[in-house]
């Protein structure tokens, strides 16, 4: 908050830089952001400043490297938290994590302090640090894959339009059947069922999977793994609510998402930062506009998030920049240039701070132009303007507390009054460690989900069959076993008779038994055919 005397009271408005200063003089709470430059002159007597409830029209802080955006980050993250609001951070050099400690005082502070009129006093404020998947020092993030969704993980696996609809279906389906997508084994999984002889009747009335697109999804993810990705996905999943709270002295907290770990896989942790936004805003409810924002989600390295992105994509980005603001958060996006962002995105951006531009290549030439074209009309030659910008100033222009755009004006920003770097290893691990959230979100869980139960069902189909096969293959053995006996049977040399069946076959029996009749025949028959009968 300003702590200098109000400067509509002491800002000449006759002039040209009276007239600008006149349009940041707002009566309610504001951040301060700077002093006025005008005519090569630092005029600490107009202070520019941002109104807070103006901060859930999102903001855009573009500049080239190494002219200060991060440290931007840092001044309007500190008054942020100083104001009770919380704050979302990504820090993908390592370099944020200095906003928990207080900054070192030196000669270009306080050079920059007396320059700017600024009450500069060593302070640190209330922080959380965060990692994806716990690589990294900080509290792991995790998503489910289910939370993540197709378009998204679409994203990161860089499928193309026809694949992402497939892999919507194959969300679709998993949905529908209950099947949870906790990690990446459940998702390869149920595309790998989906394409075997037991699943493909599943998805023909919704469209079918074919084995082409369903092998690309299933390589995809293969790579995506091979990169270490499976640590992002599973649970417990992170709860993005945690990022609404505030400390104990009432001010915000400052949740810091440590990326230097993973700061090369840009398009996962790009991607990762849409996630949690996407999640709060489908979990926040309507609240309109607010005195202050329920939480300021600051979007660095823009740029990752929108190269090769989907239509589908982008429309889920613009439709959640849109309609967050009524849900109480801000977002603003760092990037280069605003050329990076797409139009629909940066139509919805109200906060301006434009850092210095480089025009070296006819390209560089071609993006500064197009910034120019993009600022309100201005009393300043701005494209030559921001090619002298020097580290720490910038263009700003803001919405106004009636909403309207504030007048262009370059300023020369504050210093912020935490460590302008990284704290140490052994500090920030402490402080990870000290969190109530650590023993919430540290340890990985791996319940029951689609993997397993997909597993089950096939090992149980497995044995069924298995045991079909068997009864089948023992009938048929059985069978065949009969049927050798009877051919065996059949190919065996007949015994040699007996005595009684020499005797009665003889032709001196035949003779005889003719001589005496039938009767006695019989007799002698059954005499002989029934001795052991007769001896009992």
């Amino acid at each position: 908050m300003s702590e200098s005397t109000d400067p509509a009271a002491v800002a000449d408005q006759t002039g040209p830089a009276g007239k600008i200063a006149a349009g940041y003089a707002f009566t309610g709470p504001a951040l301060d952001l700077g002093a006025l430059l005008w005519d090569g002159g630092c005029l600490p007597e107009h202070q520019i400043r941002i109104p807070l409830p103006m901060l859930n029209r999102h903001g855009l802080v573009a500049g080239a490297t190494g002219t200060g955006k991060t440290k931007t980050l840092q001044l309007i993250a500190e008054q942020l938290s100083a104001n009770g609001v919380p704050v979302f951070l990504a820090d993908i050099k390592g370099d944020v994590s200095g906003i928990s400690a207080p900054g070192a005082a030196n000669e270009k502070v306080a050079a920059r302090a007396k320059d700017v009129a600024q009450r500069w006093e060593a302070t640190g404020y209330p922080c959380e640090f965060y990692s994806l998947g716990g690589i990294g020092p900080g509290i792991p993030l995790r998503s489910t894959v289910t939370s993540f969704g197709p378009v998204l993980m679409s994203k990161v696996l860089r499928l193309n339009q026809t694949q992402e609809q497939s892999l919507g279906l194959i969300f679709h389906y998993a949905d529908t059947k209950g099947l949870e997508l906790i990690d990446l084994k459940d998702l390869r999984a149920v595309v790998a069922f989906l394409v075997s002889d037991q699943g493909k009747p599943e998805l023909k009335g919704i469209g079918g999977l074919s084995a082409v697109t369903a092998g690309v999804i299933l390589r995809a993810l293969t790579a995506f793994e091979q990169q270490g990705a499976a640590e992002f996905f599973g649970e417990p999943e992170f709860d993005t609510g945690e990022f609404l709270r505030t400390a104990a002295d009432g001010r915000g907290m400052v949740s810091v998402l440590e990326l230097p770990a993973v700061q090369d896989k840009p398009q996962l942790f790009s991607t990762f930062l849409m996630w949690l936004l996407a999640d709060l805003f489908h979990d926040l409810p309507e609240v309109g506009d607010l005195e202050r924002p329920k939480l300021v989600f600051f979007f660095d390295e823009a740029h990752l998030l929108f190269n090769g992105a989907s239509k589908a994509f982008l429309d889920s980005i613009t439709q959640t920049v849109r309609l967050i603001r009524s849900k109480g958060v801000g977002v603003f996006f760092v990037t280069q240039t605003p050329k990076d962002v797409p139009g629909d995105v940066l139509a919805q951006l109200g906060n301006r701070v434009q850092h210095a531009l480089r025009a070296f290549t006819p390209d560089d030439a071609k993006a500064l132009k197009a910034t120019v074209k993009t600022f309100p009309h201005s009393d300043y030659d701005l494209e030559e303007l921001l090619t002298r910008l020097g580290t720490g100033e910038a263009v700003i222009t803001v919405l106004s507390e009636n909403g309207a755009p504030t007048p262009v004006a370059a300023t020369r920003l504050r210093a912020p009054q935490s460590l302008m770097g990284p704290v140490d290893p052994a500090a920030l691990d402490q402080a990870v460690k000290a969190s109530p959230l650590w023993s919430r979100y540290a340890e990985p869980v791996d319940r029951e989900s689609a993997y397993e139960k997909i597993s089950a069902e096939q090992a149980a189909a497995e044995a069924q069959a298995e045991a079909a096969a068997a009864a089948a293959e023992a009938e048929k053995q059985a069978e065949e076993a009969e049927k050798e006996a009877a051919r065996a049977a059949r190919r065996a040399p007949k015994p040699d008779p007996s005595l009684a069946e020499q005797v009665v076959g003889s032709g001196l029996f035949r003779s005889l038994a003719r001589s005496i009749g039938t009767q006695v025949g019989r007799e002698i028959s059954r005499s002989i055919f029934g001795t052991a009968r007769r001896r009992r």
